[in-house]
């Protein structure tokens, strides 16, 4: 098997095999929503909201196919994903626009970026150039041109405050971000509240308040307090079992590709998807 798009000892893949990095999916989420033109092509062409384990699961099948998968393994899922995002297009949005395509890939590597040095430390600026040169691939991989991607990490960071600051969050976030932490599910909602209370705590205060997100004095000694202990236990843990999940979710993603069936959705949820275009679809002759 070849080692794919990525050496073994490539940075990228020292940070995304971490367990930890998790934590920060939902606040990745959240940012990627905040931008109105993301927010509401999930809002028009996506159920996640309630189906947030399969939203998950797509997007860690898309990070780690093109970290850790094979050459063939990486354009497989870059090429399915594409195909998916062409689909997606509406007033003022495109699946395949390059600018969005760069902020949801920003918001992977820096959501990662930021757990990782949240519990082993700050990297090394070498090793972080590395990563971040890397992280391209989240957006190229989709078909974005290389130049968009900004140049350095420099000009990384000054995209990033400018996004930060310039994100105008409507309606439309706040309405995903509200079903996205109450899944219909109960055994899902553990998680999502875990998910609530760290995407609170990584956001940005005003666009966290923004969302509706409650935040104050004492929830912030509780994110303190956790991850106190997260850089106490964590890093003394065995990396069988930090590695764990990229390795659950490398082998559904063989599992699913031997069986035709990687990115397909359940059929009952393809239904309710039929049935969500269809009421969104004006018919001929009457009124919208």
């Amino acid at each position: 098997m070849d080692n794919g798009l990525f050496p073994d000892d490539a940075q990228i893949r020292r940070l995304n095999r971490e367990a930890v990095l998790l934590g920060g999916a939902g606040y990745a989420i959240l940012l990627q929503v905040a931008h109105p033109a993301v927010g509401q092509g999930v809002h028009e062409h996506s159920d996640f909201s309630a189906r947030p384990i399969n939203r998950l699961r797509g997007t860690l099948t898309f990070v780690y196919g093109l970290v850790f998968g094979t050459a063939e393994e990486a354009e497989r899922v870059a090429r399915i994903v594409r195909a998916m995002h062409k689909r997606i297009s509406g007033p003022g949005y495109h699946g395949l626009d390059p600018d969005l395509q760069v902020w949801v890939a920003a918001t992977l590597y820096a959501s990662g970026v930021r757990m990782y040095e949240m519990t082993f430390g700050e990297l090394a600026p070498k090793v972080k150039d590395e990563v971040y040169a890397q992280s391209a691939v989240f957006a190229t991989a989709l078909g974005c041109p290389e130049d968009h991607w900004p140049a350095t990490r420099a000009d990384f960071e000054a995209y990033w405050a400018r996004m930060i600051d310039s994100i105008e969050v409507g309606d439309t976030a706040r309405k995903i971000t509200q079903g996205l932490f109450a899944p219909a599910n109960p055994l899902v909602r553990p998680l999502a509240r875990m998910q609530r209370f760290l995407s609170a705590g990584l956001l940005p205060p005003r666009i966290r308040d923004e969302l509706g997100l409650e935040w104050g004095p004492r929830q912030q000694r509780r994110f303190d307090t956790l991850f106190a202990v997260v850089r106490a236990v964590y890093p003394r843990l065995p990396m069988a079992v930090r590695t764990l999940p990229k390795n659950a979710y490398m082998w559904d993603m063989r599992r699913q590709a031997a069986r035709g069936r990687l990115y397909r959705r359940p059929k009952a949820a393809r239904r309710n998807g039929a049935a969500l275009t269809a009421r969104r679809r004006p018919q001929r002759g009457k009124p919208t």
